[in-house]
Parts: C-alpha cells; sequence; structure tokens
C-alpha cells in the first residue's frame, strides 16, 4: 500500500500521542486499542509524518520524535520514537497560544511559508491540532490546506467541516474536510451520547443531565479562558442533544485545572429522567482516560478514511466519517448510525 504524508499543525499531547502511536503499531501485531486494524486497506503504520509547525521554541527546529517529548507536554511514553528526519518549523502565532503564554516560550525563528511547505514535503493531509479557541489560526491553517492542495481535518472546536461556507471552499478546491473537534474512543462524549440515546431509546425521558470534566495537560490550562470555550461548549452539548427529539436542559464543560493530573481527565457525567409510570430514575458516571490517546485512537481512523477520499476525488465536507469521529460534524448521527456509515464509506458503498 502507499503510504499517507500527514503534515501536523500543533505539536502538543495530541501529536505526541498519535506519532508514537503509530510507531507503537508499527511494532506489534497486536490489534488491541484499535477499532479497525486495516482501513481500506492502510494499517496505523501506513500513516508517515513528513511535515509539522508549532510556535514554542522548544519544539521549533527540533526533529518531530524529539520534538514530541518537550515541556509542557506530559502524555506517557509508550514508544521510543526514533528520529524522523522532519523539523518542526515555526508557524504563525495569531490566536494559536491564548492562555498558554506563560508555559510556552514562543520561538523567535521567522515564520516557515506553510504553504510551500506543504507542497515540498508532498504532504497530502494537514492535521490541526492547535489549542482549543485558536479560530484565526485555525483559519490560516485550513485556507493554507486549500492553497497547498492537501486535505484538512480539524481535530478542535473551531468549525471548518461543518461550516458551509469553508466546506464549500474546500469543494472548490477539489479537496475533502473533516471534523470537527474529535471525539475521543472512550471518552466523555461518546458516552454521554450513549447514555442519553440508550434512555431515549427504552423510553426513558429525560429530565435533565450534565458532563464536568478535569485534567491536568495544556487543553484545560488552556480552557480556564471562558472566552476560548464558545465553540468548545456548542460543539459538546450539540453532540448530546441531538441523541434526544426533544430538547433536554444540559450543561457540558471543563470544570476546572488540576496540575497533578499531568494528561490524565477524569469526567463525571450525571442524568435523571423517569420512566414506566413515572418513576425516578439517575445515572452517575465517573470516566479517567489519559486523553491524548483517546484522541490518537479515532485520529488513526480519520486520517485514513481521509486518504480514501483523496483516492476516490471526493471533495467538500466528509459526512460519515466526519460523524464517526467528530463531536460537532456536518451531520449528527447516533454512534451505531454513524459507526455504520463510516464502514459503508471506507468499503466504497457510499460517496461521502
Amino acid at each position: 500500500m502507499a503510504r499517507i504524508r500527514v503534515a501536523i499543525a500543533g505539536v502538543g499531547n495530541c501529536a505526541s500521542a498519535i506519532v508514537q502511536g503509530v510507531h507503537y503499531y508499527s511494532e506489534q501485531e497486536s490489534e488491541a486499542g484499535l477499532t479497525y486494524r486495516s482501513v481500506g486497506g492502510y494499517t496505523p503504520d501506513s500513516i508517515e509524518f513528513v511535515s509539522a509547525f508549532d510556535v514554542s521554541s522548544r519544539k521549533v527546529g527540533k526533529d518531530l520524535a524529539i520534538a514530541i517529548q518537550e515541556k509542557p507536554n506530559n502524555t506517557p511514553r509508550i514508544s521510543n520514537v526514533p528520529k524522523l528526519g522532519v523539523t518542526v518549523k515555526r508557524g504563525p502565532l495569531l490566536d494559536g497560544i491564548g492562555y498558554l503564554m506563560n508555559v510556552v516560550p514562543v520561538s523567535r525563528e521567522a515564520e516557515a511559508d506553510v504553504v510551500e511547505e506543504l507542497i515540498s514535503s508532498r504532504a497530502e493531509i494537514l492535521v490541526n491540532y492547535l489549542p482549543v479557541g485558536s479560530t484565526r489560526a485555525t483559519n490560516f491553517y485550513a485556507d493554507a490546506a486549500i492553497k497547498g492542495g492537501v486535505a484538512f481535518i480539524n481535530a478542535i472546536p473551531v468549525f471548518v467541516a461543518s461550516d458551509p461556507e469553508w466546506a464549500e471552499r474546500f469543494r472548490e478546491g477539489g479537496l475533502p474536510v473533516a471534523g470537527d473537534d474529535v471525539m475521543s474512543q472512550i471518552g466523555a462524549t461518546v458516552l454521554h451520547k450513549t447514555l442519553v440515546k440508550m434512555a431515549v431509546d427504552r423510553g426513558a425521558k429525560v429530565d435533565e443531565t450534565y458532563q464536568l470534566n478535569i485534567g491536568g495537560d495544556t487543553d484545560f490550562l488552556n480552557m480556564l479562558e471562558e472566552s476560548r470555550l464558545r465553540d468548545k461548549r456548542e460543539s459538546k452539548t450539540s453532540a448530546v442533544r441531538a441523541m434526544s427529539p426533544y430538547e433536554v436542559p444540559t450543561r457540558i464543560g471543563p470544570s476546572d485545572y488540576v496540575p497533578f493530573l499531568m494528561n490524565d481527565k477524569v469526567c463525571y457525567i450525571w442524568l435523571k429522567g423517569r420512566y414506566f409510570g413515572g418513576t425516578p430514575v439517575e445515572i452517575d458516571v465517573k470516566l479517567h482516560v489519559v486523553d491524548a490517546y483517546d484522541s490518537a485512537g479515532v485520529m488513526v481512523d480519520a486520517i485514513r478514511g481521509t486518504k480514501l477520499a483523496l483516492e476516490r476525488g471526493v471533495k467538500g465536507e466528509l459526512t460519515s466519517l466526519s460523524a464517526f469521529c467528530f463531536k460537532h460534524p456536518p451531520k449528527q448521527m447516533p454512534y451505531p448510525e454513524a459507526k455504520a456509515a463510516f464502514e459503508e464509506f471506507t468499503a466504497g458503498k457510499r460517496e461521502r
């Protein structure tokens, strides 16, 4: 099989997890931890990282395999990644750092020509891993992807694939776009969606529900800045509310930054409702995961699915892939429906 040539914008914990994970599965035959060992004939080790962008002086100018281990990255190491021959380039700052200014020293290196770098590295897909709230920076990289002739996967809650104007721009550029806001493999949103959908399907009336999350990585530190959370709250809330045919009072969002949790994320989900005869029921769940690897387990599928879209000449938003892999897709679907649609798409039985 051909390789899948991937560029990364933002060399944080999520980038570290997927780079380590690709190397991890290249060394083992095990399928443990993968939803699919093969997607359209591509395995995780089909992914090749060819370009990367960041603004930190600790990462710019270093090989990607070294940069992923630099502070403030703090996700656990699962693989000793050898040097990849990919030097992290200085990207534009714009609004892509926000509340992290005190923990991320900004490089004084000259900004790279991102479009030229995408072209010269022969990247096929650009993955956006910038901090939450990086609206202008995300728009910059989405625009660069179109100009550089590469597909775009938006892992953060800035709306691109689900924005009709951006989707049309990618369609006109002859390129696929997937997103927005990656939905973790065993994460808070997919679990919350499943609980609400189960209650509705089983005839219970959901009266109210909340989801609160705490963590100790830079994502949670960044989200202390409330102004950067508007799209994040909308993304997570719309994913859960789409599981009910009626409006449910819902509160979802980060609760606090707890430094000693490192890259661990702890989620609390509560649901109150009524079943037969108006009898009350409450569901109270706690979920504890390593955040970055929860993302990587889905992104390996999103990348491979997007590669298939490129091969087939699919243009614009990838509806089924986005519904399966992301919280705020162009079209929301219950998880089983989204999974079936993704499998039909990757098998060539569905256009997008």
